[in-house]
């Protein structure tokens, strides 16, 4: 816990289509997000590649999705994304 907050649980992540993740957490927030936008920086450049893109994994210890160059986006950020589209 840092600042009083729990940090969300991300328990599904599923691709959707084009740069699009469909997530839910334990409390059942739920949706779909474009990350068309979010490829800033150069750890996000091989997420431009939708191959690339489809190989995230869901990671329960930082209860966000990652890829496989280290790549990944805070929970936090995840769960205000789909908040703010709900």
């Amino acid at each position: 816990m840092q600042g009083g907050k729990l940090t969300p649980k991300l328990i599904e992540a599923k691709y959707v289509k084009n740069y699009t993740i469909f997530v839910r957490f334990e409390d059942g927030t739920e949706g779909e997000i474009d990350f068309s936008n979010e490829f800033v920086g150069e750890v996000f450049e091989p997420l431009k590649d939708k191959e690339f893109f489809r190989r995230f994994r869901l990671n329960s210890e930082l209860n966000t999705i990652v890829w496989p160059n280290g790549a990944d986006f805070a929970p936090e950020f995840l769960y205000k994304k789909v908040k703010i589209l709900a």
